[in-house]
């Protein structure tokens, strides 16, 4: 039996693997799912859904005979599936005498900060009034499947991001594998399951293969890269074959099935997360390797000394990359000063500053406390 921690917010994740059937939405795993989660809800009041979905639910409806691969028949499929993807989880979870609450966000929605902190405090007044809300990607006016920045790109990463966002607990990812296994087990019959992940590290996401279903858009290293988000965040995350929804109860009262990721390295601060995953950077800050090693290994701020160029335009109190002069990002942060302004005091010393602009906000461009350093793969 597993130890896990006291969960008070749980965020559970459903791929389109998971919750599409032949023609339709799988109304049957709905209403197995709805009876798992009713009797959960006993023990841990917070219970978030981030759920695919919308165009499984739509396309039958509007005459396709398969999924649509063109984005807009896709969108068209999601504004019609979206309706009746809220549907049927009301329908659901009415038996039961719990609300659900349908939450259509995009990553502009995370990127700008006001809007961002005003989605947790609705979330979060949604779960005190015992709601569960129901979170998905607003997939009518985002093109998600194209990886632009401005999308999450897949609910894997939104499941992340959203437990960031309330400060879950734990984050449990339904897969359509039994958990995470040390080579693809579609593949090879010897492949061996991974029961718990203590470090984090590169070896863990080189074991990672694609989506074996062939329906959803993130794989199992779509998976892992939101768990290290989440991780982040200090939140535990579980990836369990979600198929049977009894193996949430399964997982959650320690019974040995799927992958626990146990051990939280290094969570970060609210906005530090923020700064990492939710906000969309507005330029670039190209950084000589002084500068790297001070912000990376010495845990030092941004100084302006420190600057060989700057690309993009950007205003105070933007998030912005820094990049080594390979283009490579090494940190992510709030910029105290403008890109025309920098491009004014780049490479110069701190005293100098108020000398070109005429004013000084601060000696560092990026001060630590508003910059995280980035690990590779762009998390």
């Amino acid at each position: 039996m597993r130890k896990l921690p006291k969960i008070n917010t749980l965020v559970i994740k459903i791929g389109s693997s998971i919750i599409a059937g032949k023609d339709d939405i799988d109304k049957v795993f709905l209403s197995n799912l709805s009876a798992v989660i009713s009797n959960i809800k006993k023990d841990i009041q917070h219970i978030v859904i981030v759920s695919s979905g919308a165009v499984a639910a739509g396309f039958k409806h509007l005459g396709f005979l398969s999924k649509p691969k063109d984005i807009i028949d896709k969108q068209a499929c999601a504004a019609v599936g979206q309706a009746r993807l809220i549907q049927y989880y009301e329908e659901a979870f009415k038996k039961f005498s719990i609300t659900v609450g349908q939450i259509l966000i995009t990553k502009d929605d995370f990127a700008n900060r006001k809007r961002y902190l005003n989605a947790r405090s609705t979330i979060k007044k949604l779960l005190d009034l015992g709601v569960i809300p129901i979170i998905n990607e607003n997939d009518t006016v985002v093109i998600n499947e194209l990886k632009h920045v401005d999308t999450f790109g897949d609910n894997d990463n939104l499941s992340a991001l959203v437990s960031g966002l309330i400060g879950s607990d734990m984050l449990l990812i339904l897969s359509d594998v039994e958990g995470l296994f040390d080579k693809n087990p579609s593949e090879f019959p010897d492949a061996k399951m991974i029961k718990e992940v203590k470090f984090f590290n590169e070896d863990i996401l080189n074991v990672a293969g694609d989506s074996i279903s062939g329906v959803g858009t993130g794989g199992m290293k779509t998976k892992l890269l939101a768990a290290r988000k989440a991780l982040d965040s200090g939140c535990f995350v579980g990836i369990i074959n979600g198929k049977n929804p009894e193996n949430i109860s399964k997982f959650l009262s320690g019974e040995d099935i799927g992958t626990f990721f146990s051990h939280i390295e290094d969570p970060k601060k609210r906005k530090k997360f923020w700064i990492a995953y939710a906000a969309t950077p507005k330029g670039e800050i190209v950084v000589d390797d002084g500068a790297v090693i001070a912000i990376s290994e010495m845990n030092r701020s941004l100084l302006p000394s420190g600057i060989t160029d700057i690309t993009g335009k950007f205003g105070i109190g933007d998030v912005v990359k820094v990049v080594n002069i390979w283009g490579d990002e090494i940190a992510r942060g709030k910029t105290r000063y403008s890109s025309s302004d920098l491009k004014k005091i780049k490479g110069l010393k701190t005293d100098k500053i108020s000398e070109i602009l005429g004013f000084k906000m601060s000696d560092e461009v990026i001060h630590i406390d508003d910059l995280v350093i980035m690990k590779q793969n762009g998390v």
